[in-house]
């Protein structure tokens, strides 16, 4: 399961689909989105796809789609349906590729009406890599985050900084969150797979990543 990955956020927008593009380029991993809200804007798997310039054979179906940019509890309650973790399992044909699962919003994102992001985690029992901001108040948000993430015993396999560099702050989430910031994100003038790759090569630790 070293191959696979589950990555979430502190918030919403935070870079988690920037993050994941990242990933699929740089490891030509698969990518997964299993609930998507807001598809008249577009869909992150279709933003993946473009970013890390990937076909749709490198990336997997949506369980859940909604159209509303709302969080999936109520874009599913607005749909009339409600969305069942117990459908959402991982392909078994992936086992010998890099596989990035993107969650939606944060951990305690409700999905249903018992359930949150957390829950479809700790189902697929897969790594956790968490995109948090590098700025004023990435702290509280990401040490709040780590918390609901290590009480429900899932393994996280670190932390990425998104937004300018900030030593202070990531020094002081690795020594209170107890895990490893194991790449970066700069602010980049333009998001596309070459500079996504150079941003893997130059600002992560890839030996995370070694087989």
């Amino acid at each position: 399961m070293r191959h696979h990955f589950f990555v979430t956020g502190t918030d919403t927008s935070v870079g988690k689909t920037v993050l994941s593009a990242l990933l699929c380029a740089a490891l030509d991993a698969v990518y997964w989105k299993p609930i998507q809200t807001g598809t008249l804007e577009g869909s992150d798997r279709m933003t993946v796809m473009r970013l890390a310039g990937i076909g749709s054979d490198r990336t997997i179906d949506e369980v859940y789609k909604f159209v509303p940019p709302v969080a999936p509890d109520l874009a599913a309650r607005w749909a009339g349906v409600e969305i069942d973790v117990a459908k959402i399992t991982l392909p078994p044909h992936l086992t010998n590729d890099w596989l990035v699962v993107e969650g939606a919003g944060g951990v305690l994102v409700p999905i249903n009406q018992k359930q949150f992001i957390l829950d479809m985690a700790v189902k697929l029992k897969l790594p956790v890599i968490l995109a948090s901001r590098s700025s004023l108040g990435t702290i509280n948000h990401t040490l709040l985050t780590l918390a609901a993430l290590h009480a429900a015993e899932l393994p996280v396999h670190g932390v990425v900084l998104i937004g300018d560099q900030n030593r202070e702050n990531r020094e002081t989430i690795e020594r209170f969150g107890h895990v490893r910031v194991i790449g970066e994100i700069p602010r980049l003038p333009n998001l596309h797979r070459t500079a996504l790759i150079q941003v893997f090569m130059n600002h992560f630790d890839r030996s995370a990543f070694s087989q």
